[in-house]
C-alpha cells in the first residue's frame, strides 16, 4: 500500500511521533495505522503524545544575537525538571533553536517549529519529540520572539543560568560597542524590577481604569473619606504606574536617579541620542500553575493504579 503524506500527518498528530519514524513505520506496516501506532509505542517514540499533559514550569531562556545587534531573538524552552533543565541533551537543544531563531526567517511559534533542525528531513518538531521520548519529559517551546526594527540596536542580559532573559531594543545612531554598557544596565534593570511598561505613553488606558477601581475599591474598604478618596486614588495610581514603567522606576545601580535620568546622562556623555523603544521579558515558568503533589500520596496512587 502507497504510503501518503496525509497518513504520515495523521500518524505524528496521534503519536507525536517525528516525520520520518512515522514514514518508516507506516512503510513496516503497509499502511496499517493502527498497527503503526503500536509499534511506535513499542520503540518508545510515541511518547511526546502520552507526556504532553505534564505541567512543564522549568526549563532554560536563551537571547541570541546578529553580528550587528540589528536583530535578536530570545526563547523559552520548558522541561518538567529543573534536573531535565541542565540535561547536556536539553542545553544543546535549547541552544541550537535559539540561534535558529536568530538566523532563520519566521514571525510565529509554529513556523519555528517547522523549520529545518539538522537536515532537510528533521525539523525543530522532530527533534524535539525525539528528546522528549529518549529523556522522558514533556518539554516544549513555550514562547519565542524576533526583534529587528531599522535604526535600533538590541542588547541583552541573561540572569540565573538562563532563569531570566532581556532583550532591550535602543533607537539610536551609535553602533553597539558604545552603549553596550547602557544597554546592558538597562537590561538588568529589567530582570531585577520587571517592569510592564517603558513608559507611561504606553500604559493601556482599560488598564488604567481597571487598577483605579481596585485601588478606588481599596481605600473605600479602609473606611477613607469620601472626600479624599479620589486624591487618595490619584496619588497611589501616579506610585503604581512609577513602579510599572521603566523609565520611571529608581535606578537600581543608582537609586538616587530614575531609570530616564540615567539615560539622559549617558545621552550627554555619548553624544548622541539614546531611547528605549523595545523591551522583552522572560522569565521561565511565570504564569505557569506549577503541580505540588505529596510525594506518598503519589507513590500510592501509583500502587493503587
Amino acid at each position: 500500500m502507497a504510503v501518503t503524506a496525509a497518513m504520515v500527518k495523521e500518524l505524528r498528530e496521534r503519536t507525536g511521533a517525528g516525520m520520518m519514524d512515522c514514514k518508516n513505520v507506516l512503510i513496516e506496516t503497509d499502511g496499517d495505522m493502527e498497527r503503526s501506532i503500536e509499534v511506535l509505542r513499542e520503540k518508545g517514540l510515541a511518547k511526546a503524545a502520552k507526556k504532553a499533559g505534564r505541567i512543564a514550569s522549568e526549563g532554560l531562556v536563551r537571547i541570541r544575537f546578529s553580528q550587528d545587534c540589528g536583530t535578536a531573538a530570545i526563547v523559552e524552552v520548558n522541561s518538567e525538571t529543573d534536573f531535565v533543565a541542565k540535561n547536556e541533551d536539553f542545553v544543546a537543544f535549547v541552544e541550537a533553536v535559539s540561534t535558529l531563531a536568530a538566523e532563520a526567517s519566521w514571525s510565529e511559534p509554529a513556523e519555528l517549529l517547522a523549520l529545518p533542525y539538522d537536515d532537510a528531513e528533521t525539523t525543530v518538531k522532530d527533534k524535539l519529540n525525539g528528546l522528549i521520548a529518549t529523556i522522558g519529559e514533556n518539554l516544549n517551546i513555550r514562547r519565542a520572539e524576533k526583534l529587528g526594527s531599522p535604526g535600533v540596536v538590541y542588547i541583552g542580559y541573561t540572569h540565573g543560568g538562563g532563569k531570566i532573559g532581556v532583550v532591550i531594543g535602543l533607537e539610536t545612531t551609535a553602533p553597539y560597542e558604545d552603549v553596550s554598557v547602557v544597554g546592558k544596565d538597562i537590561a538588568m534593570q529589567v530582570a531585577s524590577m520587571s517592569p510592564k511598561f517603558i513608559d507611561e505613553s504606553q500604559v493601556d488606558p482599560a488598564y488604567i481604569e481597571a487598577e483605579r477601581k481596585i485601588l478606588l475599591g481599596q481605600a473605600l474598604n479602609e473606611g477613607k473619606p469620601a472626600a479624599i478618596v479620589e486624591k487618595m486614588v490619584a496619588g497611589r495610581l501616579k506610585k503604581e504606574l512609577k513602579e510599572s514603567c521603566l523609565l520611571e522606576q529608581k535606578f537600581v545601580k543608582n537609586p538616587d536617579i530614575t531609570v530616564a535620568q540615567y539615560i539622559d546622562a549617558a545621552e550627554e556623555a555619548l553624544q548622541t541620542p539614546l531611547k528605549v523603544v523595545e523591551m522583552v521579558r522572560y522569565e521561565v515558568g511565570e504564569g505557569i500553575e506549577k503541580r505540588e503533589e505529596n510525594f506518598a500520596e503519589e507513590v500510592a496512587k501509583q500502587i493503587g493504579g
